[in-house]
């Protein structure tokens, strides 16, 4: 079995950070999204994963390279544009040739894993050509949504339905045999321009081939929007055991699940977790709040930050709230100093900024 990572996506909702940075690298708990799908996928067995990259594809590549350090085999597939989830099916069919596999969405965060998912498709599919796992959410009207019958069998897929058949959300994790790629070159591009997903499964469907369908148990979190980055934050701290490996001093506080990396440097602060401060950060006379994640090599210097993220070699200098906010990689928050007292700001498109 393979694996089919798809990380073309453009990012815009998560934008003015993804004007620079792909959005399956934004980190959630100091680690970068993709690494969880991709530990997910090691973790269930499969090794040969093909990654579907589009504009950010160097900056994908530098991060996650030949897939050694996951003891995994990584082949790059470029998509010149995001034109869905089934044409990066489509480009992959060299790669993937007829052998079965997992499809992931690089942004998503899979609390279960998708070992039992692979496991179950391996051992009692029958003559299902297809498995998709499913949520409830409760806006369907923003996702894929299944339609199942009173056995639970997959009779119909619809792509964001204004009136959703029900509550359960195709979650962008899929499995699927070859015969998929039958169904990817039978359609056509649909409204918004994409090969649809839904469309190829629902022509499984229409063949009279079997779908198959499992609700998933833990959480699960698209992270292409601010609020569900910082839940998937969130619940990711939470299940974080304390560790501390870099430096405190006796005038700080470390309450709580905490984690502070290697070469990190704690003040006359204090820490309550859960919360995580990265490789050769410097915290001194802050506070830094629970559900909060420090990347590497920033400095946070009389200020309090709280239910945030904040990316890497990035400097807080003087404020005395942040909280609810991503703050991106190498950015200066401070305050001037000078009177008349107002607010300096230099912004770039898509930019969002709440002052109280």
């Amino acid at each position: 079995m393979k694996a089919l990572v798809l990380a073309g996506g453009a990012g815009t909702r998560l934008r003015p950070i993804t004007h620079t940075s792909a959005k399956q690298l934004v980190p959630v708990a100091n680690k970068p999204i993709l690494f969880y799908g991709l530990e997910d996928i090691v973790e269930a067995g499969i090794n040969d994963i093909g990654i579907v990259v589009g504009d950010t594809r160097d900056e994908i590549r530098a991060a996650v390279g030949d897939g050694s350090r996951w003891g995994a085999r990584v082949t790059y597939i470029e998509q010149e544009a995001p034109l869905g989830l089934a044409h990066g099916v489509l480009i992959a069919r060299e790669f993937l040739a007829d052998d079965d596999f997992v499809m992931y969405l690089g942004d998503n965060l899979l609390r279960q894993g998708i070992t039992e998912f692979v496991e179950r498709f391996r051992r009692d599919r029958g003559d299902a050509r297809a498995q998709i796992l499913l949520a409830k959410v409760p806006d369907p009207e923003r996702f894929g949504v299944a339609e199942l019958d009173a056995d639970g069998h997959v009779v119909r897929l619809v792509e964001k339905p204004t009136d959703p058949p029900s509550d359960l959300a195709l979650i962008g994790v899929y499995l699927f045999d070859a015969t998929i790629h039958d169904a990817v070159r039978a359609l056509e591009p649909s409204a918004r321009g994409e090969l649809e997903i839904t469309e190829a499964i629902q022509w499984l469907i229409g063949q009279g081939h079997q779908v198959r369908q499992q609700v998933v148990d833990g959480y699960w979190k698209d992270l292409g929007e601010l609020d569900a980055l910082l839940e998937g934050n969130r619940l990711v701290l939470e299940a974080m055991d304390r560790s501390i490996e870099g430096s405190i001093d006796g005038a700080s506080r470390v309450e709580g699940r905490v984690v502070v990396q290697a070469g990190a440097e704690i003040v006359r602060s204090t820490i309550r977790g859960p919360a995580i401060i990265g490789e050769g950060t410097r915290v001194i006379d802050s506070f830094i709040g629970p559900f909060t994640s420090v990347y590497y090599d920033c400095e946070i210097l009389g200020s309090e930050i709280e239910h945030s993220v904040v990316l890497e070699q990035s400097r807080i200098v003087g404020i005395r709230r942040i909280e609810d906010s991503l703050i991106g990689k190498q950015v200066e928050v401070s305050r001037s100093g000078t009177r008349p007292l107002a607010n300096r700001l230099m912004l770039g498109d898509h930019s969002r900024v709440d002052l109280g």
